[in-house]
């Protein structure tokens, strides 16, 4: 049993080890400047800066927050195993503009056997109206199997708590169609390189569309889970699987083509951004 005497011993010499090692992780004053508390603060400047023009200011201290630039993001470049044979598979998006106001335009799709089955674009004005938010409006135009449909689009972008990319778009077609699209992602880093990205993505239809094979209410989810590898942070090849399912009278009309409603599909591609 150790005594209060010794235990109180002990207790100071493994303090006097903690403020020891303490102090030494403290970097040594270099240049002969002392401790942060002689530290002595620049003089004021000196001459003050006059009236000048935006343009000549923003050269000057080398930023200008009305810059126009640009990006292009392939998001998802995939072959996928599917019930219906192999699949290629694409989720791209790319924008123009300022810090407040852009131009985006959003694409995604699968080809199988050289047809395009299922496709969409969307053409947006994206304005930024709060800190990780923008709100978009534009329209979005269906191709591929069966007629083509053109809706308008409405909806918000940007980061979720705990840093979750979200998407939510609410579209009107003609003839009363109505539609919502919502999609999450995450990047959990593994390594400096190697990234973990769980995603998920909900179809909803107002009412049904035989031309096109979709069913009323809840039509497909869609989870999907990739590894990818950044050879660089603009290039990174990645595998994965993915979850797919359709519901109520969509999934009959997968049945009656003869594909699967619900399926597990492992995907391998490429993701790439300039």
């Amino acid at each position: 049993m150790m005594t209060r005497a010794r235990l109180t011993l002990l207790c100071g010499v493994l303090g006097f080890a903690v403020a020891a090692g303490a102090l030494a992780e403290v970097p040594t004053p270099a240049d002969g400047v002392g401790s942060q508390s002689a530290h002595v603060p620049p003089d004021p400047p000196q001459h003050q800066m006059g009236d000048m023009p935006y343009p000549k200011m923003a050269q000057m201290m080398e930023m200008d927050d009305r810059e126009r630039t640009g990006m292009v993001l392939l998001d998802q470049f995939e072959w996928r195993h599917t019930a219906l044979g192999d699949a290629a598979v694409w989720d791209t998006e790319g924008w123009y503009g300022g810090d407040n106001n852009k131009v985006w335009l959003r694409s995604e799709g699968e080809r199988i056997a050289g047809t395009t089955q299922d496709a969409r674009a969307d053409l947006l004005w994206d304005h930024t109206f709060a800190r990780w938010w923008s709100v978009q409006a534009g329209g979005r135009q269906d191709f591929g199997a069966g007629p083509g449909r053109t809706w308008a689009a409405m909806g918000v972008q940007g980061l979720a708590p705990h840093w979750f990319n979200t998407e939510a778009t609410f579209y009107v077609g003609e003839q009363g169609r109505t539609a919502m699209r919502l999609k999450a992602e995450y990047d959990l880093l593994f390594t400096q390189r190697l990234i973990l990205q769980p995603e998920g993505e909900a179809n909803l239809y107002g009412k049904s569309d035989p031309a096109r094979q979709l069913g009323s209410g809840l039509s497909d989810l869609e989870i999907g889970l990739r590894l990818r590898y950044e050879l660089r942070r603009e290039f990174a090849p990645y595998i994965g699987l993915v979850w797919a399912r359709q519901f109520g009278r969509t999934a009959d009309y997968v049945r009656e083509s003869g594909g699967n409603p619900n399926e597990v599909e492992f995907v391998a591609g490429l993701r790439a951004w300039f």
